[in-house]
């Protein structure tokens, strides 16, 4: 399979679609995802809506998400337990998902976003245990 840049709402479906499958099956990630998305149809259209507005700033997503918010939410309800080494497994499965694909610009802004989100919802989560 030939490599391209993430262009279309199409490469953004794709590309959310072959990661959450690897997400689904993971050892750590797969029960917290499984245990807490109950409609995955619903979610895999709502995360594509996110990425097609972060990468091509166009589609449904402007103003639609509060990834802290819903992060939090998850972390509760899975007892506090959501941990660092989850982000990097995330972010693992993400830049592989990512390679295995696609190259070029948006691509690389794809990772460097992911990594940068990465960071700071593990930071908001801890944050919001200890108040």
């Amino acid at each position: 399979m030939d490599k391209i840049d993430i262009k279309s709402r199409k490469e953004v479906d794709f590309l959310v679609r072959r990661f959450y499958d690897q997400v689904r099956n993971h050892e750590t990630l797969g029960p917290i995802f499984n245990g807490v998305i109950k409609d995955w149809d619903t979610h895999l259209i709502h995360l594509s809506d996110f990425w097609e507005m972060i990468l091509l700033q166009s589609g449904p997503g402007a103003g639609k998400f509060n990834p802290v918010k819903v992060h939090r939410k998850v972390d509760a309800e899975v007892d506090n337990s959501i941990e660092q080494a989850h982000f990097g497994n995330w972010l693992a499965l993400w830049f592989q998902t990512l390679d295995k694909y696609f190259e070029g610009e948006n691509s690389e802004y794809a990772k460097e976003h992911a990594r940068r989100m990465a960071h700071m919802l593990f930071m908001r989560i801890w944050e919001a245990r200890v108040r």
